[in-house]
């Protein structure tokens, strides 16, 4: 028996419950007609001693009424964390495997050396996934959160000041630009909390928390439609619970339990 994750243009093919909770289709066969699979990859995992495999297919075939197709952010409100977390590292595999097939050195083809990694025959170059780091950061003064409208957002929805980190540069000196960057604002007391993959489709999330230090809201216009502090009481819509987002912004809002 066998785990299947199987993709079409980024949504995932589930089993739904008749709780509305999500399974991942577990058979000794795919689900999916072989005619329509683009790209199969076996992934490994230590939480089960099943079979894994990743497949991306062509055709959304509709093959009964307790299957369905939902987008892999969306997955995460029916499927237990750890398939969640797996059919992310499935999803980040696809997309490397299809954008990784000749070697950037020689133009050979490439063929598959490990589980996540392949080798040039020719040049004998080896290939890994590549992540794109990126930080997210809570800044906060009193009882007051900074919270931006990045325009990539569906309206409405305000989340954290949030980038990428740049090449020759650490962490905390990518929180300190992005945050002059995008906001205009000094800050002091950066602290790492946690961090997150973030498969959509190869990041890494690193979170942090910032104290307000001085300056006024200036907002970077090719990046943030809206800005502001907002009480804790007093939140506009925020990130899903999927989001490292919204984890930090739950965390700091935990000083003020007695107040809400």
């Amino acid at each position: 028996m066998h785990y299947w994750f199987i993709f079409h243009n980024g949504n995932l093919l589930i089993e739904e419950q008749e709780n509305g909770s999500y399974n991942i289709p577990f058979s000794s066969t795919t689900p999916i007609k072989q005619e329509y699979i683009n790209s199969k990859i076996v992934v490994k995992n230590t939480f089960c001693e099943n079979d894994i495999y990743a497949l991306d297919v062509s055709f959304p075939e509709n093959i009964g009424p307790t299957y369905k197709w939902v987008g892999l952010r969306a997955s995460h409100n029916g499927l237990p964390k750890e398939y969640y977390d797996l059919a992310g590292k499935c999803f980040e595999l696809l997309h490397w495997h299809k954008n990784n097939h000749y070697c950037s050195r020689c133009g050979t083809e490439l063929i598959w050396n490990s589980d996540i990694s392949k080798v040039c025959l020719h040049c004998k170059s080896e290939v890994w996934p590549q992540l794109a780091i990126a930080i997210i950061v809570l800044i906060h003064k009193k009882d007051e959160v900074l919270l931006v409208h990045a325009r990539n957002f569906r309206e409405n929805l305000y989340g954290l000041v949030a980038g990428f980190v740049e090449t020759g540069e650490s962490l905390e000196e990518a929180v300190i630009r992005e945050i002059k960057e995008e906001t205009g604002l000094e800050v002091t007391n950066i602290q790492y909390q946690s961090s997150q993959p973030w498969p959509y489709p190869s990041n890494l999330m690193a979170g942090f928390t910032a104290e307000y230090k001085s300056g006024d809201i200036s907002l970077q216009e090719s990046e943030l439609s809206a800005g502001a502090w907002f009480k804790y009481n007093e939140l506009p819509l925020i990130p899903d619970k999927a989001s490292l987002a919204r984890k930090l912004i739950d965390n700091w809002l935990k000083q003020f339990k007695q107040q809400l």
